[in-house]
């Protein structure tokens, strides 16, 4: 089947973050929308029919995750990216950031330093200090052919600190970790004893020629001290279900997390979560093929056109991900002149990257999962505005 992902969609009015808090957000309710990162693209057809079947039932009680659920998820693993996972090992979690959140309090206690490794996403900030814990920031470095681990940086900080929460892939860069660079990583955590919080929510949105290693599937060390974060709800654009789940091979850590997810009551989730996260991890290969290949053809249409009509933009190449880092500084202007001039004249609402650390001071995240005619108005306004 041939997926259509031109197809525009009216979003507005849908209770949508994206779109209906425009105003709120950017201060300009006509904004062209592409930053939260959800698609502009229609769920997929298999996934809203299993939704769809199960709301005829008419009752949406209490309802449990069962092992056919699970080795879904444990299929998809190992059919996607050869990391064979017992079902044993998986936990509910009402959401990635949710998750890594109940990590953090169940894992460390106040004061206690935390690694991250910015430019990095907003919550990973926050969930460290909104808990009252240190934010000890592994800045990575640009080596001009893209973004790197400051791994002599890190030898020092892993010798305070209790834990890393690491983002694989990362966003907002793009990078695809090595193998090499995970085990480098991994073994100065080991040798510190950190436990390390693996988001990989991204995993599956590696795009061609790239692949990703789930970081517990490299080492047994590896796997005993960390904690994997998967979801369907980047991949298959099913945010609003807030359903994920929580990979520890450490049986001791494993009882830790689960009961403290329990003792918040947020280990049941909704009926819809679960039907649609299974519906997409047996059915969803051939859409999510197609969808990368789009969201290649988008990465390559916004570098070439960058490349030719806006030279002082600077940017690499995302190797996963939908979203593309782009570096404005080379307009010489402030902060606030780049962000009125972004969202009052150019009209566009990307993320502002000094939201993702000082280190993101003048650069914007675009999200590229939008039909293409979306990506050719936002350069459009762009190159009105900053040709």
């Amino acid at each position: 089947m041939k997926y259509d992902f031109d197809k525009l969609i009216n979003r507005a009015d849908t209770n949508c973050v994206k779109y209906d808090l425009r105003k709120q957000v950017f201060g300009n309710p006509d904004v062209l929308p592409m930053w939260v990162a959800d698609m502009d693209f229609e769920t997929p057809d298999f996934v809203r029919k299993a939704v769809i079947e199960r709301a005829e039932h008419p009752v949406f009680g209490y309802h449990f995750k069962d092992r056919p659920y699970f080795e879904s998820i444990a299929g998809w693993l190992n059919r996607r990216h050869q990391w064979e996972v017992p079902t044993e090992w998986m936990s509910f979690t009402p959401g990635v950031v949710c998750g890594f959140t109940m990590a953090v309090l169940a894992f460390t206690k106040p004061g206690d330093e935390i690694i991250i490794q910015s430019p990095v996403y907003p919550p990973f900030h926050h969930a460290v200090t909104s808990q009252g814990r240190k934010l000890v920031y592994n800045t990575l470095v640009d080596r001009g052919e893209g973004y790197e681990m400051n791994f002599d940086q890190l030898v020092e900080q892993a010798k305070t600190a209790k834990m890393l929460i690491l983002c694989n892939p990362h966003n907002p860069v793009g990078r695809c970790w090595t193998r090499n660079e995970l085990l480098f990583m991994g073994e100065i955590c080991m040798k510190n004893n950190l436990l390390v919080i693996s988001d990989e929510i991204h995993c599956d949105l590696v795009l061609p020629g790239y692949r990703h290693l789930p970081f517990a599937s490299l080492d047994k060390e590896f796997a005993q001290r960390s904690i994997t974060f998967h979801a369907a709800s980047k991949t298959f654009n099913l945010a609003g279900l807030a359903t994920s789940t929580a990979i520890i091979p450490n049986e001791g850590l494993r009882k830790v997390y689960t009961d403290f997810v329990s003792n918040l009551e947020a280990h049941l989730g909704n009926i819809f979560g679960k039907v649609a996260t299974q519906a997409a991890m047996t059915q969803g290969d051939e859409w999510l093929a197609q969808l990368l290949d789009y969201v290649q053809g988008n990465i390559d249409y916004v570098s070439d056109f960058l490349t030719a009509n806006l030279p002082k933009v600077k940017f690499h190449k995302p190797q996963a991900t939908y979203m593309m880092w782009l570096d404005f500084n080379g307009y010489g202007l402030s902060e606030e002149d780049l962000w009125q001039k972004m969202t009052q004249e150019a009209q566009l609402g990307f993320n502002r990257g000094k939201d993702f650390g000082i280190e993101g001071s003048g650069f914007f995240r675009i999200n590229l999962a939008c039909p293409r005619a979306t990506v050719e108005e936002a350069m459009r306004r762009l190159k009105r505005v900053f040709g």
